[in-house]
């Protein structure tokens, strides 16, 4: 296990320190120019060079991802150029928001998923395998914003049940959770359906029927434990969509979170920000997947972590 996760965190590192790197470099690369857009339109050619020596972005790029480098690895994510305020303080003021939807949005995905991927597997070949799989097609085709809109309008504004947008209280959390659930739950449903019909295939499973055992414990004790195994890899990677990927959600939602942090960075070319969140959800993203891999031992014995 020592020498396991030893491993794992020297690979973590260095795919934190790739992301960092191909990110910079895309972002010293973009056409527009960070300290145009702090100086603003009325400012003189001498104004924007002070602020450009200021912020030292007149600098090599290799200078500049070094000094970057050096102040990450204190744990320093830079400071705002626009807002003017620590990026780690930023993000951990939305990240209570983030991780809240993001365990809603799982445990949403999950539920429908994998109960329409269990049902459509245990009754392969018939119109309900059929309705749920064209169901679960139309959930990952169904933009984002779509879903959202029509749950906005049905639950918040005819039925009343839930508040229009906001964050603050659970009636709050449903809507937006459940619009990413949908989306997910499509993606879960499939990989689920798929796994369980081969676990269904297996000898053991056929044996556990010829002794008679009844089919529940047959599907939840000897079929689910094996055919879950993909989703929890699906699950690590899905942590790091959504602390960074979630956008248009929050922006449906009014949802205070990273993703629209994120987008309010871009759209000000706020660097620091950006590379901030991009670094946030890529550690989310390891970390879900170590995780993941830690957990799996313990729902199939029969993987042992070397």
């Amino acid at each position: 296990m020592a020498a396991f996760l030893a491993r794992r965190l020297v690979q973590s590192a260095l795919i934190l320190l790739g992301v960092s790197f191909v990110t910079f470099v895309l972002l010293y690369a973009l056409p527009a120019d960070p300290v145009r857009q702090i100086a603003g339109r009325s400012a003189t050619a001498e104004t924007v060079e002070n602020i450009r020596r200021e912020l030292g972005l007149d600098r090599p790029f290799i200078v500049q991802y070094a000094r970057y480098l050096g102040g990450l690895l204190q744990g320093d994510l830079g400071r705002s150029y626009l807002q003017k305020t620590e990026v780690a303080e930023l993000i951990a003021a939305r990240l209570p928001a983030t991780l809240l939807l993001m365990l809603g949005a799982i445990i949403a995905e999950l539920a429908i998923g994998l109960t329409m991927g269990i049902i459509a597997a245990l009754r392969r070949g018939t119109a309900t395998d059929t309705s749920l799989m064209v169901a679960s097609f139309v959930g990952v085709s169904a933009p984002q914003f779509v879903v959202g809109l029509l749950l906005l309008y049905v639950f918040a504004v005819q039925l009343q049940w839930f508040p229009i947008g906001g964050y603050g209280t659970l009636a709050h959390l449903v809507l937006p959770a459940l619009t990413l659930g949908i989306l997910g739950a499509g993606w879960y449903s499939r990989m689920m359906r798929s796994s369980m019909i081969d676990v269904l295939r297996q000898d053991y499973i056929r044996t556990a029927r010829a002794k008679g055992l009844a089919r529940r414990r047959i599907v939840l004790r000897h079929a689910l434990p094996n055919a879950i195994l993909p989703i929890i890899a699906m699950i690590g990677i899905d942590i790091g969509i959504f602390m960074g990927g979630i956008v248009v959600v929050e922006s449906v939602f009014g949802w205070p979170g990273i993703g629209q942090l994120a987008w309010q960075a871009i759209q000000r070319v706020d660097i620091p920000i950006i590379m901030g969140v991009t670094l946030v959800s890529a550690f989310a993203i390891v970390l879900g997947n170590l995780l993941a891999d830690l957990v799996t031992p313990f729902i199939d014995p029969r993987i042992r972590i070397r």
